[in-house]
């Protein structure tokens, strides 16, 4: 995690999950979330980048941050409020 993060109060690891299994994950954490509050997903699907990005469009909740840490990406999304 790097200092300049954005402070989270929940955390999905979906290591190992390929789609829809991440987002679907983040999706059933975001639903037991306050508004405003941050959840961070760790994934390694290639494909997630994208996934979230488009999650974040269709359900009005904000991409923060998307960080590609080589073998794993980082995803910083705050819950609509």
């Amino acid at each position: 995690m790097n200092t300049n993060d954005p402070a989270f109060v929940q955390e999905v690891d979906a290591s190992g999950l390929k789609c829809p299994l991440p987002i679907l994950r983040a999706k059933k954490a975001l639903a037991q979330m306050q508004a405003d509050e941050v959840l961070r997903v760790i994934t390694t699907d290639p494909g997630a980048v994208r996934d979230f990005d488009a999650f974040a469009r269709q359900t009005g909740n904000t991409l923060l941050l998307q960080r590609d840490e080589g073998t794993r990406c980082v995803h910083y999304l705050k819950r609509r409020s």
